[in-house]
């Protein structure tokens, strides 16, 4: 069974290692969770600080930005694929007049 640990369980474990200079294998026994499950925590805390472990659903500023960006510019790129189908229709049509 999979266990879940909260945000503040993995930042202080961390903490441990990452500020206090304890060796990881130390600071995994004593909090009861495998060594190589530290090392990722403590490679994500470095990289992301306190944006690291969002969970389940969230994501990181950042993240959520360019998602947000990629989104707006599909809907943009199809806005403007109609607007250039419509132009070529009424030019069409005027042809024909």
């Amino acid at each position: 069974m999979k266990r879940s640990y909260s945000k503040e369980f993995k930042v202080q474990a961390c903490e441990l290692v990452v500020k206090d200079h304890i060796k990881v294998s130390v600071v995994a026994e004593r909090f009861g969770i495998h060594a190589v499950m530290l090392h990722r925590w403590v490679s994500e805390y470095e990289t992301y600080g306190e944006e690291a472990f969002v969970g389940k659903g969230n994501q990181r500023s950042g993240d959520a930005e360019l998602r947000k960006l990629r989104k707006e510019n599909e809907r943009l790129k199809m806005e403007n694929e109609i607007l250039k189908k419509a132009a070529a229709y009424f030019a069409k049509e005027q042809g024909n007049d």
